[in-house]
């Protein structure tokens, strides 16, 4: 049994709980926490052993944790995802091999693009692929024909990997914290268009890749992983977009296991991640 818990700290929160919890009998197998004292906030995930009814352990939390808390107890333990994806493979094909044997953490519904570049990969995996460009239409017909498609599939999540268009606050708005985005730089350095060039211009010497949620400030949501690799002179630009492919692989899929594993809070923009 997994439990969630975000509100307002107080003195006791942890006593509280672990006695409840003792209560029920329940035990405890692993507990993490943090507190950020500047916002006054309480952040706990805990690992629990033994069976209860999630509606009435709910409610008796509730009674001993501060009116705003945030409870939930067993969360869906294998998500739905869908994919969205312009033309680059590298990002797709990872989470199409997880998915096939079962380590992703979620189920992928469907694979939506707006190039007909990946539909191949996706069939080969048995995975539904729907082609919806982008060219000849309105930005809000493109969106709306997206949109029309995730609802048909009610995911938990949606991801974008390597999906190369600037999504409008309208969509956005429709699935708060919902949308993971990769992001070719280590953000906030480089944030927008062609980070590699920017990096290789810059004569930078080190360059990575960032998770996060989108919202309505381009590449600036809340912040779920990050890595760098060092780079050095002898290196060309199309040497660091294939090097930077690499850990853009490596990081979305670190964040989406910790996502997927509920070990994510969002708050103000930031997010605290018990890893």
């Amino acid at each position: 049994m997994i439990i969630v818990i975000q509100c307002t700290d107080r003195v006791g929160l942890v006593a509280d709980i672990s006695g409840l919890l003792s209560q029920e009998g329940l035990n405890i197998v692993s507990l993490r926490e943090h507190v950020d004292t500047a916002e006054n906030l309480f952040f706990m995930r805990l690992d629990v052993a033994g069976t209860a009814d999630d509606t009435a352990l709910t409610s008796k939390m509730q009674h001993v944790l501060p009116a705003d808390a945030i409870i939930n107890i067993n969360p869906t333990p294998v998500k739905k995802v869908v994919v969205l994806v312009t033309k680059e493979y590298h990002c797709l094909a990872d989470i199409l091999v997880r998915n096939y044997f079962g380590t992703l953490g979620a189920q992928v519904q469907c694979v939506i693009g707006n190039h007909a570049t990946l539909q191949n990969i996706c069939e080969r995996f048995d995975i539904p692929f729907t082609l919806v460009p982008h060219q000849d239409i309105s930005k809000p017909e493109f969106e709306h024909k997206i949109s029309t498609l995730i609802a048909q599939q009610n995911p938990d999540y949606i991801i974008l990997a390597k999906f190369m268009r600037i999504l409008s606050p309208e969509f956005v708005a429709q699935y708060p914290m919902k949308l993971i985005n990769i992001h070719h730089s280590f953000l906030p350095a480089f944030a927008g268009a062609n980070p590699y060039r920017q990096a290789f211009e810059r004569g930078v010497k080190l360059i990575g890749a960032t998770a996060h949620f989108v919202t309505n400030e381009l590449d600036e949501g809340p912040i779920i992983a990050q890595q760098i690799i060092p780079v050095n002179h002898s290196l060309t630009a199309p040497d660091m977009v294939k090097a930077g492919k690499e850990i853009e692989t490596a990081v979305l899929a670190k964040a989406l296991r910790l996502v997927f594993e509920d070990r994510v809070f969002v708050y103000q923009n930031k997010t605290v991640v018990f890893e």
